[in-house]
């Protein structure tokens, strides 16, 4: 079989789709349960994972990097978001503005991310028709 990184960026972006769904996912059940006394937030960690991935190597360029990336190691975590902070008697950390800015915010990052895919793509199909 042929060695070629030609889907590289594209596994990274499938990968961080994947976590911007997810975190419209997290996002909804925050809205959810914004009444529920001693409800804490939740978020998605997925940008710190993939700056550490990528990180590891100084040297290097970005193609590099990201041909050295596996995808196994690019696991978002839900994780509870200021989990001892809570400016509510019911103990809930949840703010409705707050989260529907955050999802707001993710579901651009989301249409970039799906339209930096469909780019990858017309970039592969371009190429095979030459």
């Amino acid at each position: 079989m042929i060695n070629s990184n030609a889907f590289d960026y594209i596994n990274v972006l499938d990968k961080a789709a994947d976590a911007s769904w997810t975190r419209n996912e997290v996002i909804a059940n925050n809205i959810a349960n914004v009444d529920t006394p001693g409800y804490k937030r939740q978020d998605l960690n997925f940008e710190d994972e993939l700056e550490r991935a990528l990180g590891h190597s100084r040297y290097k360029t970005m193609d590099q990097k990201v041909g050295d990336l596996k995808d196994k190691h690019l696991k978002p975590r839900v994780i509870n978001d200021y989990s001892n902070f809570s400016y509510r008697t019911d103990k809930n950390n949840v703010d409705i503005d707050t989260e529907n800015v955050t999802l707001a915010a993710n579901q651009l990052k989301y249409q970039g991310l799906m339209s930096g895919l469909n780019n990858e793509f017309k970039n592969l199909q371009s190429v095979m028709k030459s």
